[in-house]
């Protein structure tokens, strides 16, 4: 057994200082071993130029990944949380896991969205698990537009994940269908956690962008059921009791087994 948080609040666009504050008081009192934030958490979403991301962008020595690796120190917890990173001239929107050991690795996003394409090199980490140097739990991460290509989930699941965290930013309600398929299809915990709030942005033709993010940060269960969920506006913290060991077992009648009874020779794309 083991808890996870999900962390639903609003960033302000551009104040990575006070996003980090927000997200420590959020944390302050919560016991846990899996903290998942929204995606962009450091910074909010709305870039409009690359050159914007370039500048927002940090490495592994950055102030965000100081932050979270402290975090996971301090609550003794695996931390996923979006940030844009830098690596070999290139920037992603990617998904920080900060493990209580010390170390870091990064998630960047495959399948971007909007105008994501214009700001964010594609990721190019593939889809992998991150096991729990505390708990028997491996840990799958995908990035909010990833949830609309199966093929995500199921490749996290075929390398073992009994958790999927996703990182998101919808401005949709959409995702609410998708999602839940998701953890059904695949015998996987799927802990999304989106934010809240609105953000509007001058564009470069003088017309003006304006997202409002859907919030509802919700765990489901491996039966597609959701265990808890946020309002859409609330900013707070869900903290869950899960068993990851009940995901491995993937028949759901005694004849049929999940990914066992898949017939890949007979799949397109």
């Amino acid at each position: 057994m083991l808890n996870i948080s999900l962390v639903q609040f609003t960033p302000v666009w551009g104040n990575v200082a006070l996003n980090l504050q927000q997200i420590a008081h959020l944390l302050k009192d919560v016991q846990t071993d899996i903290i998942v934030l929204p995606e962009l958490s450091t910074t909010g979403y709305s870039f409009i130029t690359r050159e914007e991301t370039i500048t927002a962008a940090e490495d592994f020595n950055g102030q965000s990944i100081a932050f979270f690796k402290q975090l996971a120190k301090d609550h003794q917890a695996m931390v996923v949380a979006g940030f844009v990173e830098k690596s070999a001239g290139n920037v992603y929107n990617a998904a920080l896991i900060a493990l209580p050991n010390g170390e870091v690795k990064s998630y960047r996003k495959t399948h971007l969205f909007f105008r994501e394409k214009g700001c964010f090199n594609e990721g190019d980490s593939g889809f992998f698990v991150v096991e729990h140097p505390l708990k028997d739990c491996k840990v799958g991460i995908m990035v909010c537009n990833d949830w609309r290509y199966p093929e995500a989930a199921r490749s996290l699941a075929l390398l073992g994940a009994d958790v999927i965290a996703c990182p998101s930013n919808l401005v949709s309600d959409v995702w609410r269908i998708g999602l839940p398929a998701r953890a059904l299809e695949n015998k996987v915990f799927v802990a999304v956690t989106n934010r809240c709030g609105t953000e509007t942005r001058q564009l470069e033709d003088g017309s003006t962008q304006t997202l409002t993010f859907t919030g509802g940060s919700v765990l489901y269960n491996f039966t597609g059921e959701p265990i808890e969920q946020a309002n859409k506006t609330e900013e707070r913290v869900i903290t869950l009791e899960i068993d990851p060991l009940l995901t491995r077992d993937k028949h759901f009648n005694e004849f049929n087994d999940l990914l066992n009874d898949r017939r890949p020779a007979y799949y397109l794309g």
